[in-house]
């Protein structure tokens, strides 16, 4: 039996909607003195972050815990305090082709929401960014209580949207999230740039 057309369009946000440029993280640890890669090395470590991605702690509480770990690095509490605090002010751009087709898809009269591994922080990072009322919905996982890319967490975004899975369209740069919204009903395509835009477009029928 042939699928039906996706009638609502989820993506992600970070690797999608929004890009952090390497560069400046790799200038904050050159500052500090770190080697590349620390900052997130030390964040992203799974026990670290979890907890925040679930709402179990806070965002602050998670980035106090990174820059105790980066004390001895960074050459200080002072200076590692620092240098977490520049690197959370880099909140990234806006990747405009990706906008400017969501607002296409909102305009043909089909919901578009953002789903994502997020904390606390995230309805921050959303109005910096200037994308707080460009979605209809946002499914955060410290809200909901897991994680991408478990289907608890694709079945809760689809009740956002008020669609069954079957006509969700998911959008991630992450090959372990495409795979968990697909076991969990969702159509799902892993971005790999803009050039993705001209097969979603025809995927929701614009």
């Amino acid at each position: 039996m042939r699928r039906q057309r996706a009638r609502a369009l989820l993506v992600d946000l970070d690797g999608v909607l929004r890009h952090v440029p390497e560069i400046k993280i790799l200038e904050i640890e050159q500052r500090y003195g770190m080697e590349p890669g620390r900052l997130r090395d030390t964040a992203t470590v799974w026990g670290r972050m979890q907890p925040a991605l679930v709402g179990e702690v806070s965002h602050a509480q998670w980035m106090s815990v990174v820059a105790d770990e980066l004390t001895f690095a960074a050459g200080g509490p002072e200076r590692a305090r620092a240098a977490v605090g520049e690197w959370q002010a880099e909140r990234g751009t806006v990747d405009p082709d990706v906008l400017a087709f969501l607002r296409d898809v909102r305009a043909a009269g089909l919901p578009v929401g953002i789903a994502t591994n997020g904390t606390d922080a995230l309805p921050a990072d959303l109005d910096a960014l200037g994308l707080t009322g460009e979605v209809d919905v946002v499914v955060n996982s410290s809200v909901v209580g897991t994680h991408k890319p478990a289907k608890e967490f694709f079945i809760a975004a689809c009740q956002a949207l008020q669609l069954p899975p079957s006509l969700v369209f998911f959008i991630d740069a992450d090959d372990r999230a495409v795979r968990g919204a697909r076991a969990a009903g969702l159509s799902a395509l892993r971005w790999s740039g803009a050039d993705d835009l001209r097969y979603v477009r025809a995927a929701l029928d614009l």
